[in-house]
């Protein structure tokens, strides 16, 4: 009788001891990941990182969990890459200007005057030549999943108003830590000045620093408005982002789990996209509240500009590779006839 009762026993106790190690199984296989990003919660690229969040763990099954840093928390855009490039990070979102030196096509991002609206932007970038330039990260350690958003650059200046192009001369502006910025806005009349972007709203508070260049969202969000005067919206520049991934961890993940990421990574390009024109038309009215006199140049003037950059644009796709500029201005092109 006591046998009986054991080997009854068996099989519900068997069951149950399956069932738990299973349990313990699917939560042993969920990963908790980091993010990382030097945007505010409520910028909308920290507000797409949010969503992309919410969306992996839909796709996944709630098996990759994201924590995201917001604010530089996890250091600078290059730490960042760094610790993707180590495995230490799994997510990234933000510029690839520290991998310029090694990938010089990503320089190209820096010449003036490329784009002409947002639309433009985007289909260049899900194109073909802005698919290589992703695909060509493969060898620094980082997989490139989206081209996720990115911003027109303005000047803003504390002086004068700029109506027109001789108006920007003398000026001592914050540029980007970029060979390309720096002799464009020099080939301008401009003292080009570059900064890390931490130090510049003190050097304006002080008037080390006569104004800056830089999208609007994140001029409004910076309070770039209680030390400057002036904006002229010049969008001379587009700056994109993109959302990168450790290729030492995406690589260990299952196939499924893998093209979940890529799924949610599309969403959320398309939602940031959406919220930086959406937003960008809506700071550059917030800064006129708060008392900037905003200035428009107008198609000369903006050509006038042009005219005096195309030396630097000449001497850098040497350098930067003349066969990829001239196949990435003839993707602009076609995109461009297709708009039209």
């Amino acid at each position: 009788m006591k046998a009986m009762s054991f080997r009854c026993l068996t099989k519900p106790l068997a069951t149950v001891l399956g069932s738990a190690c299973l349990l313990l199984s699917s939560h042993a296989l969920a990963l908790d990941v980091r993010l990382g990003h030097g945007f505010t919660e409520q910028h909308p690229r920290g507000q797409a990182m949010i969503r992309f969040a919410s969306e992996v763990d839909k796709a996944t099954n709630g098996q990759v969990k994201i924590k995201v840093f917001a604010n530089s928390v996890l250091g600078s855009e290059e730490k960042m890459l760094q610790a993707i490039q180590g495995g230490v990070q799994e997510f990234y979102l933000g510029s690839l200007v520290p991998f310029s030196v090694r990938k010089k096509e990503l320089q190209i991002f820096d010449f003036p005057f490329i784009f002409a609206n947002d639309s433009e932007v985007a289909k260049v970038l899900d194109g073909p030549v802005g698919q290589k330039m992703l695909d060509d990260l493969g060898d620094t350690g980082a997989i490139g999943l989206t081209w996720a958003g990115g911003a027109f650059r303005n000047i803003a200046n504390g002086k004068r108003p700029i109506n027109k192009f001789e108006d920007l001369k003398g000026l001592k502006i914050r540029v980007m830590q970029s060979p390309v910025a720096i002799e464009s806005f020099k080939a301008m009349g401009i003292n080009a000045t570059p900064m890390a972007y931490a130090e510049v709203f003190t050097a304006l508070e002080i008037h080390a620093l006569d104004g800056l260049e830089h999208p609007p969202v994140d001029m409004f969000q910076n309070k770039i408005y209680e030390v400057q005067k002036y904006l002229a919206i010049t969008n001379h520049v587009y700056t994109p982002v993109a959302l990168v991934v450790s290729n030492k961890w995406f690589s260990a993940l299952p196939a499924d789990q893998q093209a979940g990421i890529r799924k949610a990574a599309a969403i959320a390009r398309d939602f940031e996209r959406s919220e930086e024109i959406r937003q960008a038309k809506e700071a550059v009215d917030k800064l006129k509240a708060n008392g900037m006199a905003v200035t428009e140049l107008s198609p000369q003037e903006l050509d006038k500009m042009r005219a005096a950059v195309r030396p630097v644009i000449e001497k850098f796709s040497t350098s930067i590779g003349a066969d990829f500029v001239k196949r990435f201005y003839a993707e602009v092109d076609k995109v461009r006839k297709v708009s039209k």
